[in-house]
């Protein structure tokens, strides 16, 4: 406010007046400077806390990110594990071994191992088309038969 707009608002104004309308009014506007300084500090200080706190959220995010990963990984562990020791449980009881089970359940392992098992067992003896008897009426004992065998052939 200037005083020319006071004279012109209030003619019949005095000087005394007038200086002490200027008074209150400079009065109100370095009060009004000083609460504009003050917001500005306190907006610049928020301002700072704010881009520590996005930091922060940044860090915390990406702690976040590499837990879940973590997480993720060592769940896979538990499974593989518990898988592996399952698998050696049911080799143990049906008697085959561990690694040729590749089955995921413990029931699945358990008929894998027993189909490995079945395929496993030897067939009976083959036969023999004369009976396994010596041909003929041998004169000397087997260990002198393979030996004369064995001259003949080197």
């Amino acid at each position: 406010m200037k005083r020319t707009d006071i004279t012109s608002l209030f003619p019949e104004a005095t000087d005394e007046q007038i200086n002490a309308l200027m008074t209150i009014n400079g009065n109100d506007i370095n009060n009004a400077k000083k609460g504009v300084d003050e917001l500005q500090a306190s907006l610049k200080d928020a301002q700072s806390k704010l881009a520590n706190v996005e930091n922060n959220s940044t860090a915390l995010q990406e702690a976040i990110d590499r837990a879940n990963g973590l997480q993720s990984e060592l769940d896979t562990m538990k499974a593989a594990e518990t898988l592996r020791v399952t698998r050696e449980e049911v080799a143990r009881s049906v008697g085959v071994p561990a690694h040729l089970l590749t089955a995921e359940t413990k029931e699945d392992c358990e008929a894998q191992a027993k189909s490995i098992l079945e395929f496993a067992k030897p067939s009976k003896y083959p036969s023999v088309p004369d009976g396994g008897e010596p041909i003929g009426n041998p004169q000397k004992a087997t260990r002198d038969q393979f030996a004369e065998y064995f001259n003949q052939v080197l």
